[in-house]
């Protein structure tokens, strides 16, 4: 019954729109944890962790942002921070030669601008791995960013493109713990800066660009997660003021798979209400199901003219 749902789903996709916006440079992927896996633990594992750690009293041990917060309260702003730079640091890229490992199929797409909310540096390897030349770039959302230069200065030419595309990490890397958005507080400041339109720094034109005039293409994001909330929160005004009909794909992770044909209908019903107003379709399956979609459909696309 489960499985009839999702097969409904999938054909309510229409990968002729998708794959056209692909061939024309008018997609852009946005990146989440579930991308990730299994390379890197989700947030709720690291959060777990670090609540027995760290001896967290209260009960939501698998929210990140909150037992970050926690952690950043009893031992200083800067400790959880360097605690995901060092873990991260010590972890091996993916597979990139695996059919259905996200990164690898997006990479092989001829697509300008990849935006992630990720610490890791995947998709410039994935990218790399393609023999593509990516630069990378951070979301200037506190004042210590503010002050680095960027990529997108007011004196650069610099123009992405699918051979040089830019990777632009919207929450921070791990390699630069102060750009990383983690604790609750961080994500309320996230939230608040890039709200602010006049200050063009934190969120660059061509980035904003991106956002408004292309199909943009959720991977790896659950509803409930706090950095796809804020997310999703940032880029409404975006959308509100595109003056194309941008059709929005978004691929989340779904519900527990025991959970009952009308608990699935249930929820699906509700995503499509949540969302529907800024036309965004749900694709009801894993991150790997999608790719390995993507990239048979992208290839009899591209192979076909």
């Amino acid at each position: 019954m489960a499985d009839a749902l999702r097969d409904t789903d999938r054909e309510a996709l229409d990968w002729e729109d998708i794959l056209l916006s692909i061939k024309y440079g008018k997609c852009t992927p946005f990146l989440g944890a579930g991308a990730c896996v299994p390379t890197l633990p989700v947030g709720s594992q690291i959060a777990g962790e670090w609540a027995r750690r760290f001896e967290y009293p209260l009960e939501d041990t698998d929210d990140l942002p909150r037992v970050a917060q926690f952690v950043a309260v009893k031992h200083g702003p800067m400790r959880p921070k360097y605690e995901i730079a060092r873990r991260f640091g010590k972890v091996k890229p993916p597979d990139f030669k695996a059919p259905d490992e996200p990164h690898a199929v997006l990479a092989m797409l001829p697509l300008p601008v990849y935006i992630t909310t990720n610490y890791d540096d995947f998709m410039v390897k994935a990218l790399q791995s393609c023999n593509k030349d990516p630069v990378q770039e951070l979301c200037r959302w506190n004042g210590v960013l503010q002050a680095r230069p960027s990529v997108f200065g007011k004196e650069s030419q610099f123009d992405p493109t699918n051979q040089r595309p830019v990777v632009f990490h919207l929450h921070g890397r791990a390699q630069m713990p102060e750009s990383l958005v983690l604790t609750e507080d961080d994500y309320l400041d996230f939230l608040v800066n890039t709200s602010k339109d006049q200050d063009q720094d934190i969120i660059p034109a061509r980035i904003a660009r991106a956002f408004r005039e292309t199909s943009l293409l959720f991977l790896g994001y659950k509803l409930a997660d706090w950095d796809f909330r804020v997310l999703f929160r940032s880029l409404v005004a975006y959308m509100d003021k595109s003056v194309s009909n941008v059709h929005l794909s978004v691929q989340l992770v779904p519900v527990d798979a025991k959970a009952s044909l009308g608990e699935r209908t249930r929820v699906r019903d509700y995503l499509d209400r949540y969302f529907g107003e800024h036309k965004i379709k749900v694709y009801w399956g894993t991150c790997r199901e999608f790719v390995t979609e993507l990239r048979r459909n992208w290839e009899a696309f591209d192979h076909g003219g």
